[in-house]
C-alpha cells in the first residue's frame, strides 16, 4: 500500500512531466484503478477541513454541492456507486438534498470513509446500503449545531446543549439569588431558539430514520428509530466532535464492513485519500468532488493578497536655500 510519504514521492517524481497538474494526474490514476477493481462508479467528495483557517462554508456540506454532483454524475452509467466521503458535515437540509439526488441516480450506494465523515456527512452515510470503514475511520454524532455569535466570538453550540441549559436555568432560577448569574447567559438567545433547537434535533433524527428504513435496513434488519436515537444522543457523547469507531457504529445497528477485508480496495482507497490530502496541502483547493472519468468540481479558497501601500510623509513647505553672494570679479 502506498503510504502518505510514498504518494508524496510519486508526486515529486511526476512533477517534471506534469508540472502543477501532477496532483490531479496521481489522484485520478487511483480513482480509475479503484473503479476498475470494484466495477462500480466512484465519486470522491472531500474537503480540506482539518487544516485551520479554511472557509467554513466552503468546506461544509451545502446546497452548492448539488451543482458539483451534477457535474460528476453526468455520463456515469449503471446503478452502483462508491462514495468516498471525507467531510466535517454541514447543513442537514443540504444533506437531505444530496441524498435525494444521489438516490434518484443510483440504486446501490456504498459510502467509504477513509478518515472522517462527521455530523451531516454521517447522515449521508446512513442513506447508503452499507458503510465501509477502516480501523482509522470515524463517523460522528448527528445532533445539530447552531453557529452563534457572542462576546467570546462565534461558537458552534449543540442544539441539545441549548435545551439542557435552559432546563437547568429554569430549575436554578427558582432561587431568586441565582437569577442574576443566569440573566447575562440567557440574554444571548433569541425567543425562538428553544423551538428551533428541538425542531433541528427532530429533523435530523427523522431524516436518518427514514433513510435507514428505505435503504440500509430495507430487508427488515435493524431498528431505524433506535439507531437514529443513538447517533443523536448528546448526553452520551458529550461532544459534537466525538469520534465513533466502526465497532461503536455497529453497536448502534449500522451495517459496516471492514476496509481491510479487501486489501486491494484498502490500498486504492487510501491512495486516493493520500493524494487528495497532498492536493489540499499544496494548492488552494478546499473541496473536491470528482469521478473516475476525470470530471471534477473543485472549490478554491480565495486568497486575498494584502496590499502594500507606500505611505509618504506629510509634505513640508519648501524653503529655498539661502543664496550665496556671487564672488567678486578677478
Amino acid at each position: 500500500m502506498p503510504t502518505w510519504s510514498e504518494i508524496l514521492i510519486e508526486l515529486n517524481q511526476g512533477r517534471a512531466q506534469h508540472q502543477n497538474n501532477v496532483f490531479d494526474v496521481v489522484r485520478r490514476k487511483y480513482l480509475v484503478q479503484l473503479s476498475a477493481h470494484t466495477g462500480r462508479n466512484c465519486i470522491l467528495y472531500a474537503t480540506n477541513w482539518i487544516q485551520p483557517g479554511k472557509d467554513p462554508w466552503g468546506v461544509s456540506i451545502n446546497d452548492e454541492d448539488i451543482q458539483g454532483l451534477m457535474e460528476v454524475i453526468y455520463g456515469l452509467n449503471g446503478g452502483n456507486l462508491d462514495l468516498i466521503l471525507h467531510s466535517p458535515g454541514g447543513s442537514p437540509e443540504a444533506a437531505a438534498a444530496i441524498v435525494s439526488y444521489l438516490r434518484s441516480k443510483f440504486s446501490d450506494i456504498r459510502v467509504i470513509i477513509p478518515h472522517e465523515a462527521m455530523s451531516a456527512a454521517t447522515m449521508i452515510s446512513c442513506a447508503s446500503n452499507k458503510i465501509i470503514m477502516g480501523g482509522h475511520s470515524f463517523i460522528g454524532p448527528i445532533d445539530p449545531q447552531f453557529i452563534m455569535p457572542n462576546q467570546f466570538g462565534t461558537m458552534a453550540i449543540p442544539a441539545q446543549a441549548i435545551l439542557d441549559q435552559f432546563e437547568k436555568a429554569q430549575e436554578e432560577c427558582k432561587d431568586p439569588k441565582k437569577m442574576g448569574a443566569w440573566l447575562p447567559i440567557l440574554s444571548q438567545y433569541g425567543p425562538a431558539l428553544l423551538v428551533q433547537s428541538q425542531n433541528a434535533i427532530d429533523l435530523s433524527k427523522k431524516y436518518v430514520k427514514e433513510w435507514l428504513e428505505q435503504y440500509m435496513f430495507s430487508s427488515g434488519v435493524g431498528d431505524a428509530q433506535a439507531t437514529a436515537n443513538s447517533l443523536s444522543d448528546h448526553a452520551r457523547f458529550k461532544s459534537h466532535g466525538h469520534h465513533i469507531s466502526r465497532d461503536e457504529a455497529r453497536s448502534f445497528g449500522l451495517i459496516v464492513e471492514d476496509l481491510e477485508s479487501d486489501q486491494i480496495l484498502q490500498d486504492l482507497v487510501l491512495s486516493v485519500y493520500h493524494a487528495t490530502t497532498h492536493t489540499f496541502n499544496a494548492t488552494s483547493a478546499i473541496k473536491i468532488i470528482e469521478n473516475q472519468n476525470g470530471r471534477a468540481f473543485v472549490r478554491i479558497q480565495a486568497v486575498l493578497q494584502p496590499q502594500i501601500i507606500q505611505q509618504l510623509p506629510p509634505q513640508q513647505p519648501v524653503v529655498p536655500a539661502p543664496q550665496q553672494p556671487a564672488p567678486p570679479p578677478p
